[in-house]
């Protein structure tokens, strides 16, 4: 057995051992040099751990010091995670004749590949891009990668050089998202993939869409805000276009409040002064978002919603300037402007048919359904041309006269009688609560060890082992207030 791999880290990025790429000397070039003997990776999609080159036939991970793979660094001892650690957590095998690897699950509180949990002695095939969580479906630590496992010949060697592409972990408009990390590094990201093929159906307006893309790029890298998505790198190839952003580890807006229900006063606010903060941001750059939808806010964390907000998917934002209006027909129907369905898109409309969209997100965040549903007596774009919605006692009796208020001045029928994204945020409901005010100011601008452990949660108010375990509550959240599930 090898040497213990301690888990320490005195570097910001999540390094690796020699490690430089997959399979290196493995591509045919006739170069054997010290990489030849690897066998798979372990990726690192926590910052608190290293990822780690595979080159013997078996290692152990665990809190006990004969590991192979010791979890003693500062930050994991500190973390809520380090006392649901196994002395041996878990042991990877590999079996020399068939080159299988299995991962044997050692611990108490469980070891999870993809998410199910393997359960105590049992062992569990290592699959490439498995990804394995330790303690908690949640806690997501490594990303398995088999170095004899060839990689995606249908991206271009530009592209495959400077990273090693993982697995989907999204689709968007305009193509998937897959997990990469940079070759020497192992810095983890995001990776767009938009093939300029899927536009030609589209005839002559193909050149359009394609500069779609293109204006998305342009103004995702002009772009420097902590609740905006940060783009790294954009790769063109004749046939695509490969957009490096940020990896953003919480998942969607959306799912979040279906999870719970809906959200308190106090949480709504939270996540909601830092939407109307960046989109702010993006009408003070000129921009336009014209897709707000929860499906478009995403979360920095996984298990707390005191986290930070980024907002994304500028796939068909427009620059605009004090002259010319976009006239691009777009977005969900449940979040567009009245403007924007009157005319079908064709007319010109402002800048504050984001107000209307965030003014629908904070319906939804505070109640739990939407303000608008398709019925057979109102057609759901009657609803919106007309703003036939209502705040019914049944759910909104716990809701602040002030809360809804906003609301109806975000969702005026008339946008020159819609309050401005500066309006928002000195309306009452946010600008008199200098509590909120200063959670979010943190959040947003905090020194680089606070970011650290926000954007990758090592610890939070409880303690979570066996979250697969634990049934969500149908009949109430903490408040009391019934649960909506219509949403």
């Amino acid at each position: 057995m090898s040497e213990p791999i301690p888990m320490s880290l005195s570097v910001p990025t999540q390094g690796t051992q020699g490690f430089d790429g997959i399979a290196d000397g493995l591509e045919g070039d006739g170069n054997c040099n010290s990489h030849a003997n690897i066998w798979g990776r372990l990726l690192s999609i926590n910052k608190l751990f290293s990822s780690i080159d595979l080159i013997d036939n078996e290692y152990t991970l665990g809190r006990g010091k004969t590991c192979t793979i010791v979890l003693n660094s500062n930050e994991i001892q500190t973390s809520k995670y380090f006392l649901a650690y196994s002395s041996k957590h878990f042991q990877i095998i590999r079996d020399e004749t068939t080159k299988y690897a299995y991962i044997i699950d050692l611990s108490s509180n469980g070891t999870y590949i993809n998410g199910e949990k393997i359960g105590k002695n049992n062992r569990h095939i290592l699959e490439n891009n498995a990804e394995i969580a330790l303690a908690s479906k949640t806690h997501r630590v490594y990303v398995y990668i088999d170095a004899n496992v060839h990689e995606d010949s249908s991206i271009p060697a530009i592209v495959r050089n400077k990273y090693i592409i993982s697995k989907e972990i999204g689709r968007g408009a305009y193509g998937e998202v897959k997990l990469c990390f940079t070759r020497g590094t192992c810095d983890r990201f995001a990776m767009k993939i938009i093939a300029k093929k899927h536009f030609t159906h589209y005839g002559p307006q193909a050149h359009i869409f394609n500069q779609n893309i293109k204006n998305e790029c342009s103004i995702l890298q002009a772009l420097d805000h902590p609740c905006i998505i940060h783009i790294h790198e954009v790769i063109e190839t004749p046939d695509a276009l490969y957009i490096i952003l940020e990896l953003v580890d919480g998942g969607e807006l959306f799912d979040r409040i279906v999870a719970h229900g809906q959200f308190d006063e106090a949480t709504s606010k939270f996540i909601f002064r830092q939407m109307c903060i960046g989109v702010k941001y993006l009408h003070d750059h000129s921009i336009t978002h014209r897709d707000l939808k929860p499906e478009n806010i995403l979360l920095t964390s996984p298990e707390t919603n005191e986290t930070l907000i980024k907002i994304t998917d500028f796939g068909l934002s427009r620059l605009i300037n004090e002259t010319s209006l976009m006239k691009t027909f777009c977005g969900t129907p449940n979040y567009l402007a009245p403007e924007i369905l009157a005319t079908r898109g064709a007319g010109s409309y402002t800048n504050k048919v984001d107000v209307w969209s965030l003014g629908v997100i904070l319906y939804i965040c505070l109640v739990g359904y939407p303000p608008f549903s398709e019925s057979p007596d109102s057609p759901l774009n009657e609803q919106i041309l007309k703003g036939l919605y209502t705040f019914p006692d049944e759910f909104w009796s716990e809701v602040s006269a002030t809360a809804k208020d906003l609301i109806r001045q975000m969702m005026c029928v008339d946008p020159n009688k819609r309050l401005t994204m500066a309006g928002v945020l000195e309306h009452p409901w946010l600008a008199d609560d200098h509590d909120n005010t200063v959670r979010v100011e943190k959040i947003m601008f905090a020194n680089s060890q606070i970011v650290k452990s926000l954007k990758r949660p090592a610890c939070d108010e409880h303690t979570a082992m066996d979250e697969d375990d634990a049934t969500p509550s149908t009949a109430s959240n903490s408040n009391g207030r019934i649960k909506r599930v219509k949403y």
